[in-house]
């Protein structure tokens, strides 16, 4: 059996480290070891569960979870549903996969599939996205309407190019050191095909030998090709970085061994990051940071 022991922050930032550990493993049977798990976000828990699931299919045994030693951060997975999700397809403690009563979660770990799950998922997070933008993040009403379409194609995009189910979930924080403000985190993954595979089909030909995950997600991302031969179809993502620019947020796509990023001021992000350890499908992180006075978005 081969141990990976989690760091103690897994957010965003970690994602990479998570999916080198997970790169070096072939044909073991592995334990994720969270016992020293200190603060995990979003991003986190989706790499979690994609490892989780990556791990038990190359090994054909079930992934091992360990749970975080912190009551706080089990206490707030469960709160999330990880826990619950997670036992779908690794071995999780019995004690820790139920939920505990009422909760601030703006959108738990959610597993999108089918097209019913998509509009679900937007009916349900509107009246606390509402709340958690208006409130906490100081955007206008209309805000909620374009997160909810932000959102819908996120995860739209699951089904559509994926080919294979993924999960979404979403919470803000304050992030009072780092930043200085409230911050929405949006995560989305899935273990599908990735951009590169997506996009083959129609756009390999004309790249030739520098068809890659890069040349994917920068036609994707800045060139805004899709798999449609129709011109005008699939312009989701497009549409999503507009948005998400005009708040001053984040948006980072990972998929095989590439991440492509639109990244703000406030940002240390590297704007295209290539050879990482490969990890399967895409992988969508969004923050919207909190609007302070002098804004004028």
């Amino acid at each position: 059996m081969r141990v990976l022991d989690l760091p103690t922050t897994l957010d965003f930032h970690a994602f990479d480290r998570l999916a080198a550990d997970l790169d070096e493993v072939s044909g073991e049977r592995v334990l994720l070891d969270a016992r020293h798990l200190r603060w995990i976000d979003p991003v986190g828990m989706l790499a979690l569960l994609g490892a989780g699931r990556v791990a038990g299919e190359r090994s054909g045994a079930p992934t091992l979870l360990r749970s975080p030693e912190s009551t706080e951060v089990s206490g707030y997975l469960a709160r999330m549903g990880f826990f619950e999700e997670a036992a779908r397809f690794m071995e999780v403690d019995e004690t820790r996969r139920r939920r505990s009563g009422s909760s601030d979660v703006l959108l738990e770990v959610t597993p999108i599939s089918e097209n019913h799950d998509v509009h679900a998922v937007v009916e349900r997070v509107q009246e606390r996205a509402g709340t958690i933008l208006t409130r906490a993040l100081n955007y206008p009403a209309s805000a909620v309407i374009q997160f909810s379409v932000i959102l819908s194609e996120v995860c739209q995009n699951i089904l559509e190019h994926a080919e294979a189910p993924g999960w979404v979930a979403a919470q803000s924080y304050n992030w009072s050191r780092r930043l200085g403000r409230n911050v929405l985190v949006l995560a989305v993954g899935d273990l599908g095909r990735g951009f590169r595979g997506s996009l083959s089909d129609e756009h390999s030909g004309r790249y030739g030998d520098r068809w890659s995950d890069t040349t994917a997600l920068e036609a994707a991302f800045i060139h805004g090709l899709t798999r449609f031969a129709d011109q005008g179809r699939g312009q989701g993502i497009q549409q999503i970085r507009k948005q998400v620019r005009r708040w001053d947020g984040l948006i980072s796509v990972r998929s095989g061994t590439a991440r492509i990023a639109d990244v703000p001021d406030w940002e240390d992000l590297p704007p295209m990051e290539q050879k990482l350890a490969p990890f399967p499908g895409a992988w969508i992180t969004i923050l919207l940071p909190e609007r302070v006075e002098g804004d004028d978005r």
